[in-house]
């Protein structure tokens, strides 16, 4: 191909065409085009944006960069969800067992947490034994026999994803709606599914900051998704504010737990809900949402939500017993109680902050190198709208003995906003709309 002239009608906001896409992207993937020309396409899409047909094609050739997990031997609908991050959001963990517990396929192929948002992997191998490191035809087979698998990419799987991922940090381009549907989109294709449902978070401690650039992101992907053949839906939900109670590896199993068993907070138990029911309805198993939230209410009344989490990690070589003993999970040894300055109301929550002091508790990971301590984490005590008097406890750190805990012990306390009366958000539903196409 001429990949000078590629290059030049990329800077010039020209149509690419498939053709030319699949070469380029080849070339990524084979390294016959260097490091410098991927840096100046990176940009030319940052700043000139792409053409819808353009993202589907680039979206395409990245899915077929590599292996393409093969379900089509399995019967039944196979659908998984995808969300784009947020603090304290373990909402995979006890929505893919309670859908899969209802007949649907839930292929998961997951990610790990960076910066101030968790990951599924590292929440799911706070477990006891349980590996996400299983192969293409191991995880294909949990599917077929258990309904669900959750694992995490393998080195074959759309390579060219990893390839222009660690360029767009290094170039400035992360934030481009094109670059950022193609990513998620060709990873969620190369696993195979028929239908999709993608969460796609709003405020202070997500990735999109204000509702006007999570909606152009979520109309893009529920586009493009569609231009590839894959019937999507998304979701825009709030991320002022933690997700439920809890952030950190171990401490979010243990919430995913109590959702599992009716007994989870009310945000977490909601959002679990709303997708749930989307992806019910996608896999037509359901006439409506309405319909489908009722299915798996009854799922986890009845335990059978529960039975196919404790399959789930006793097929990833997990000690299933957590389920019913939650101590067995790992523990931090240390507690400090965040106590309220003053009485009044929560009025606000600053999440993204809550996020990098879990994170420098060792919750997560400023770089990809950096190594998880499952046991730590912040345990809310409060949330936006809710009573406190002085001295009533926040929040508690759960950590191991340091010199810089008074520290973010004083970073936790100053995310909490106390004030006269609710904020307006206190009352409002945790989904702020659906995107359907």
């Amino acid at each position: 191909m001429d990949t000078v002239g590629f290059l030049r009608r990329a800077r010039d906001g020209e149509r690419l065409g498939a053709d030319d896409i699949g070469a380029f992207i080849g070339g990524l993937v084979d390294g016959s085009i260097p490091d410098y020309q991927a840096a100046a396409y990176l940009m030319a899409v940052f700043s000139r944006g792409m053409h819808q047909d353009d993202v589907v094609a680039t979206t395409l050739a990245m899915r077929d960069s590599g292996s393409v997990v093969d379900l089509s031997g399995l019967k039944g609908p196979k659908i998984d969800k995808h969300s784009t991050g947020g603090v304290g959001d373990k909402i995979s963990l006890p929505l893919a067992p309670l859908v899969a517990s209802l007949g649907v396929k839930v292929p998961m192929i997951s990610g790990r947490g960076l910066g101030h948002t968790g990951g599924t992997l590292d929440k799911l191998e706070s477990i006891p034994g349980f590996s996400t490191g299983v192969s293409i035809d191991q995880f294909v087979e949990n599917v077929g026999t258990l309904g669900v698998s959750m694992a995490g990419q393998t080195s074959n799987l759309v390579p060219a994803d990893k390839k222009l991922y660690a360029l767009r940090d290094v170039t400035s381009t992360v934030e481009s709606i094109p670059l950022i549907t193609s990513s998620i989109l060709s990873k969620k294709l190369a696993e195979g599914i028929g239908g999709l449902v993608l969460d796609v978070k709003v405020g202070r401690g997500a990735f999109m900051k204000d509702e006007a650039s999570a909606r152009e992101l979520a109309e893009s992907l529920v586009r493009v998704g569609k231009g590839a053949g894959l019937r999507t839906v998304a979701l825009l939900t709030r991320m002022e504010q933690p997700l439920g109670l809890t952030i950190g590896n171990a401490l979010e199993v243990r919430e995913s737990i109590a959702v599992l068993k009716g007994e989870g907070p009310a945000d977490v138990t909601a959002l679990t809900l709303a997708l749930g029911a989307e992806m019910m309805v996608l896999a037509r198993r359901s006439a409506d949402v309405e319909e489908a939230e009722e299915s798996l209410e009854e799922a986890i009344d009845n335990g059978h939500a529960l039975d196919k989490f404790r399959a789930l990690i006793k097929v990833h070589g997990g000690d299933p017993r957590v389920v019913d003993d939650p101590s067995l999970l790992p523990t931090a040894p240390c507690r400090l109680e965040i106590r309220a300055p003053m009485g009044g109301v929560v009025e606000r929550i600053d999440s993204y902050e809550l996020g990098l002091s879990a994170m420098q508790l060792g919750a997560g990971r400023a770089t990809a190198e950096d190594t998880i301590d499952p046991a730590v984490g912040i345990e809310l005590q409060r949330k936006v709208g809710q009573q406190t008097s002085e001295g009533d406890v926040l929040a508690i750190l759960h950590h191991r003995d340091g010199a810089a805990v008074d520290e973010l012990a004083a970073k936790v306390k100053a995310a909490f906003t106390i004030g006269s009366s609710a904020a307006a958000t206190a009352d409002q539903e945790i989904v702020i709309d659906r995107i359907c196409g």
